[in-house]
């Protein structure tokens, strides 16, 4: 993309008029929640969302990123992906409390054919805050160390660059003061913090930083630490929260191996959903996920009590994500090819 593309102004395409006149029905329910398939932007514009307008507390998702390559699970590219996104933001805004969120992770995008990162997801993350008057209100970075090394040409190959480990999580809201309770994600206090507790005393005074600490500053026991917006383990502070989301033996992966059926490749981290769903809501608000993949958000939202709508536009995608819910899933088994290897 060049310089002046990057410049030029973009134009969100409007929303499909007639997707109001019709009314959708969801794949399947759940105590708490239900998940439809179907593309997005048809299935929010339908009848059957009117009633949720102003009603969910937390969008909370993982469109496709804007890669400058195509993905199996489908993903826009350059500027036509910018645009989409962008039409994106008055639906969901619509959609929010007075005091909801809105949270989005977008990963990183490189150049083609050269060593040097696109600003294509910045480009989005701004277009989508413009289109709907959101304000950010954190930014959050997101470190996957179980990354393989890429970009394979540039780290593997020629040496010449590090792996790409990390994605952004973008925090948005209507208001500048949304629903937030830090109380809610407190980590356990390191080994130093409960020594420093126990004993009473530590150097205050002034900084280096030019912060003035008073005598009893620190010594209040708040029961836990309270989280930086890299996200920490509460076991070791130089550990990243545990979002390397390398297993391979949960329920969800284990049929659809054994079964043969196609699990998302790109599944959402379980405990970056617990962490946003605890911090942003309480017990019975609601949260929607208008790409909701294998359904690792309305998962989590109903083992949190929170009330959820899932949408899924791949058929086998959704209809998998059932598994998650101890549902049955309606998919013919698929007989693994002996001579595969």
């Amino acid at each position: 993309m060049s310089p002046k593309a990057n410049m030029s102004p973009i134009l969100a395409p409007e929303p499909q008029k007639t997707a109001h006149r019709k009314a959708i029905k969801p794949l399947y329910k759940t105590t708490l929640g239900r998940l439809y398939c179907g593309d997005s932007i048809s299935v929010l514009g339908s009848r059957s969302f009117n009633r949720l307008k102003g009603k969910v507390d937390l969008v909370f998702t993982s469109p496709p990123f804007p890669l400058n390559r195509k993905k199996r699970y489908g993903n826009l590219q350059g500027e036509e992906y910018v645009a989409w996104i962008a039409s994106l933001a008055p639906l969901l805004k619509d959609f929010l409390t007075k005091t909801g969120s809105i949270v989005i992770e977008l990963g990183n995008a490189w150049e083609p054919g050269q060593p040097t990162m696109s600003t294509l997801p910045l480009e989005a993350l701004l277009a989508f805050k413009k289109a709907a008057n959101l304000y950010l209100c954190q930014e959050f970075i997101c470190f996957n160390p179980a990354r393989l090394p890429s970009p394979a040409q540039w780290v593997n190959v020629e040496r010449i660059r590090v792996k790409d480990a990390f994605t952004r999580v973008w925090w948005m809201s209507a208001i500048p003061k949304p629903k937030a309770d830090n109380t809610k994600i407190l980590t356990k206090y390191s080994k130093s913090m409960q020594d420093l507790l126990e004993r009473g005393t530590y150097n205050s005074g002034i900084r280096p930083s030019e912060h003035n600490i008073g005598a009893k500053s620190f010594l209040t026991d708040n029961k836990g630490a309270i989280p930086p917006n890299v996200l920490v383990t509460p076991q070791d502070l130089t550990e990243v929260l545990s979002i390397a989301n390398t297993r391979a033996n949960d329920p969800y992966q284990t049929q659809c191996r054994e079964n043969g059926w196609q699990a998302h490749p790109a599944r959402m981290p379980q405990k970056l959903v617990e962490f946003f769903i605890e911090f942003l809501t309480e017990p019975g608000d609601r949260v929607l996920d208008p790409f909701g993949g294998s359904n690792t958000t309305g998962w989590v939202a109903e083992s949190l009590k929170r009330k959820w709508i899932g949408i899924e536009m791949n058929p086998e995608y959704a209809e998998t994500s059932k598994i998650r819910f101890g549902l049955r899933c309606n998919l013919p088994k698929v007989s693994a090819d002996p001579s595969a290897s």
